[in-house]
């Protein structure tokens, strides 16, 4: 007697269930998500941005977060700046719960905060906030092509607040901000130099872009070089970045030291990519 066996395959679940499945606010920490100084705060920014994605598609009521614009062209939500506050990242260890509380607020048509309140063992490690702006490549496959372009599902009616990180990040770009963390936002004088090549397979994402989680660690890794012997020794306490661009795959940055105090706690780095433009600045606090 023959059989026949049916492999039937279970339905896999919706995207939309699984996007509120990301947004739980517990996850159990291991490996992937620590550095031998506590928290990862590259990881953090991933998982956070990845969440700042889907609390936007879930706002604007869609089943995913494939953003297009009004003609059918794929579109990024591109994080614009980032504040990190009140960081306590060195307290955190493995099998600990982190907890993220999180809230979206509109910032214009084009423009979306999220701010997220970390806490492990009911102790706050971490206040961060996100700002997205809605983007495009105007030549297919150029990152230096990258515009801003209104979205069609963000309507003109819909109430905005007027944000300070926002505020001081435009102010950033446009240089009419003096100072930033307690530090000049003068990028003239550069003090020290880094220089960086992206690995396309570990420093860009799935968009092609250059991540926006890499900008802070590229900083890092300048910093260690710096200041080695204080390597260990502190533990970041604040961070402010601005984007002002990105890069094409294969380009060397250079990050360069144009800000730093007296006691080397605080820096400011502006990270160029090889033309000389510059397409990040960002500001850090460290603590002991």
């Amino acid at each position: 007697m023959n059989a026949t066996v049916l492999d039937f395959h279970p339905l896999e679940p919706l995207a939309r269930d699984l996007m509120e499945r990301a947004l739980e606010p517990h996850i159990l920490l291991g490996m992937p998500h620590l550095t031998p100084f506590g928290l990862s705060e590259t990881w953090l920014m991933k998982e956070l941005g990845h969440r700042h994605w889907l609390m936007l598609a879930r706002q604007l009521g869609m089943n995913n977060a494939d953003f297009r614009t009004a003609d059918g062209e794929e579109a990024y939500a591109a994080i614009c700046a980032t504040s990190l506050s009140n960081a306590r990242f060195e307290t955190v260890r493995a099998n600990d719960i982190l907890t993220i509380r999180s809230l979206l607020t509109p910032v214009s048509r084009t423009q979306v905060s999220t701010r997220h309140r970390l806490a492990v063992r009911g102790m706050t490690i971490g206040e961060v906030e996100l700002i997205s702006t809605f983007v495009c490549r105007m030549r297919e496959g150029d990152n230096y092509s990258i515009a801003r372009v209104a979205m069609p599902q963000l309507k003109e009616t819909t109430p905005c607040e007027v944000n300070a990180l926002a505020t001081l990040a435009s102010a950033v770009r446009s240089n009419k901000a003096a100072v930033c963390l307690g530090l000049s936002t003068d990028e003239l004088k550069t003090r020290r130099s880094y220089r960086f090549e992206p690995d396309q397979t570990q420093e860009f994402n799935g968009a092609g872009l250059f991540y926006f989680a890499q900008f802070q660690a590229v900083a890092d890794r300048a910093s260690e070089k710096w200041f080695s012997r204080l390597q260990g020794l502190l533990a970041l306490r604040e961070r402010r970045v601005f984007f002002r661009g990105n890069v094409r795959a294969g380009e060397t940055l250079s990050v360069d030291l144009v800000g730093v105090s007296d006691d080397h706690l605080r820096l400011h780095c502006v990270i160029r990519r090889s033309d000389g433009t510059v397409i990040g600045n960002v500001f850090t606090r460290y603590g002991s």
